[in-house]
Order: C-alpha cells, then structure tokens, then sequence
C-alpha cells in the first residue's frame, strides 16, 4: 500500500498538470493564460451564448470552445448586431444609437437567466424597468433629424470652431491622464474609463461619418473618391484599436461589475457630447425635450447599475492547492526531474 505522502504527491502533481494543461490549451487558441477571477471578468464581455458555450464545454469534458456550435452562433449574432449598430449610425443620430446600448444590457441578463440558470434577483427585475422606461423616455425626446452625412459636410464639421475647441481640450485631458495612468501609476478605474471615453468620442464621430458616406454611396452620390472618407475609416480603427486595448487593461486590473456599468455611463455620455459638439444634434431641440431626453439616460444609467451591480461570480481556485513551482521545501530529482517537496503542515493546510 502506498504511503499517505505518496497518495498526497500524486494528488498536487495530477493538479498541476491539469492547470499547466488548460493554460497550454488557452495559448493554443491564441489566448493569454488567466486565472478564474480575470476569466470571469473577460466573460462579461461575451454574449451570454459563449458563455453558455464555455459552461457546456467545461461540464461536458469535451474539446475546446471553438468546437462548439453555440460558440460561433454567439460570434455570428455578435458580428450581426455589431454591423446593425455600424449602420445605424448612417440613419440616426448618434446621441439617440448610443443610450440604446442598455438593451443589450437587459437582453444578456434574459438570456443568462433562460441559458445559465442565473437566479432573477431583485435588483435585476427593478434594473430592467428603469432601463425599459429610460430608454422609451429618451427614444421620446431625442431628436430624430439628422443630415445626410456628405464628405463635404464632414470637411465642414471638422474645421468648425466648436469642434477644434472640444478636440484642443479632449487631447489636453487624454495627455494628462496618460501621463497619470503611465508615468505616475495611477490606476485608479475612474483615470482608465476615462481614457477609454475619450476615445470612444472619436470613435463615434469616426463611425457615423464613415457610415454615413457609405450610406450617401450606396445611395448613389459617391462618396469613396473623397480623402476625408479614408482619413476617418483610420481615425475609426486607431481609435476603436486603444480602446479595446485600455478596456481589457481596466477588465484586468477592476471587477467586471465596476467595468462594466461605468463604461456604459462614460461611453454614453462621450457619444452625446460629440454627436452635439461635432454633428450639432441638439440645435432647434426643445429644452423640454433636452431636459427629458437627459433624464432618460439617466434612469437608463441606474438600470444599468442595478442589472450588473453584485452579480455571482464564478468558484474561485482552492487555497489549498499550491503550485508545483511555488512549494516550498528541498529539491529533489523524481523521474529524472527536480521536484519541490512540501512540509506536512502545508500539504494539511495548517500554516
């Protein structure tokens, strides 16, 4: 009969390679190698059909993610909506498209409740009627005119006085904060969000006048022959690229619960003020309908909240697991390789 050291040694070794095997499998599909909580936070950024594909694929043991069928309906209908949400800025206002994006919201918490078996909780339910109602206020009072958007009158729009003054202040503050988050190390999430916003304000410039002379093209008044197409098709990628880029680096560093509701605020807020500064959306607007149109967001703003604030996470590692390069004790070879030993108190988990 084996020794109780051998049965434990065979136990942390089978652990250890069970770990070292699903990092090798993440690096395999292109992955970064994470540990359950940054998991967890990335999923937020799945629609609830990945997610629901990891969950079927860790239960089941079988092959990886992109094996499985609900995985890539959850890519395609993300791809689709996505291309839905691009074209709709060649239709309407950009400060009526973005509060919309609590919808998706609201869709995610459905459908984690009818796929992942997530309990409706409260907060949930009244999250959900503040967005619903929000979001039918500012529908209401938002305005609906929009121009058609001409590479001429984007040319017109950039070299305008309101928008050279909001671009001179929006690159001031962006150089702050850089130099806050890099040089000085503040990573406070309010310095990284913000970072984040002020992208996504060019981003949706870029979008709807992107979108827009592809709306005039198909049309049939060309709009491709034009510079100022290609000079913001960049300005949209480059944008959209940091962006990604200083949202994974806050999903790292923040909880998704924090992430997640402030991004939507901050992103909102950035797309209305460009689609008034840039597109003069607001100019005629009512102050009854501004004033409306406001307090639509804002009840959107708290649905939000409510609907991402403390949602279940995932089962954290056991503490007791210690990993084979972090034992503490002698080395000694074992099949040819040095093999870290550990005391009996803290293989019992008494130190």
């Amino acid at each position: 009969m084996r020794s109780e050291w051998e049965l434990r040694y065979e136990n942390i070794s089978i652990r250890h390679e069970n770990e070292t095997m699903s990092n090798i499998s993440s690096t395999e599909a292109g992955a970064v190698p994470m540990t359950s909580a940054q998991a967890h936070r990335a999923e937020v950024l799945e629609n609830p059909l990945q997610k629901y594909a990891h969950v079927r694929q860790l239960h089941n043991g079988s092959g990886p993610y992109y094996t499985s069928g609900f995985w890539w309906c959850g890519v395609v209908l993300m791809g689709v909506g996505e291309l839905g949400n691009f074209a709709a800025y060649g239709f309407a206002p950009a400060s009526l498209i973005a509060p919309l994006g609590c919808v998706s919201v609201m869709a995610s918490a459905v459908i984690s409740v009818a796929f992942l078996k997530e309990t409706v909780r409260t907060s949930d339910i009244v999250g959900g009627t503040l967005s619903i109602t929000g979001t039918y206020v500012l529908v209401t009072f938002a305005p609906h005119n929009t121009s058609e958007i001409t590479a001429q009158l984007v040319q017109y729009y950039i070299i305008s006085w309101p928008f050279l003054l909001y671009l001179f202040f929006e690159v001031i503050i962006f150089c702050v904060l850089l130099y806050l988050y890099k040089k000085r190390n503040v990573k406070h999430i309010v310095v990284v969000m913000l970072l984040v916003a002020l992208l996504a304000s060019l981003t949706v410039i870029s979008v709807k006048a992107v979108s827009g002379m592809i709306t005039e093209t198909i049309k049939g008044h060309l709009q491709l022959i034009y510079p100022i197409f290609y000079i913001m098709l960049v300005v949209m990628a480059a944008s959209c690229a940091f962006q990604i880029k200083f949202l994974n680096q806050a999903m790292k560093m923040f909880d998704a619960t924090e992430v997640v509701p402030i991004n939507f605020v901050f992103f909102t807020a950035s797309a209305i003020l460009a689609g008034i500064v840039f597109y003069q959306e607001f100019e005629g607007l009512a102050i009854l309908n501004i004033f409306m149109f406001l307090f639509g967001c804002l009840l959107s703003f708290l649905g939000v909240f409510l609907i991402a604030w403390n949602r279940p996470k995932i089962k954290q590692e056991d503490r007791n697991f210690i990993a084979m390069n972090r034992i503490p004790g002698e080395c000694v070879p074992v099949d040819g390789a040095l093999i870290r030993l550990m005391s009996a108190e803290v293989v019992t988990g008494s130190v």
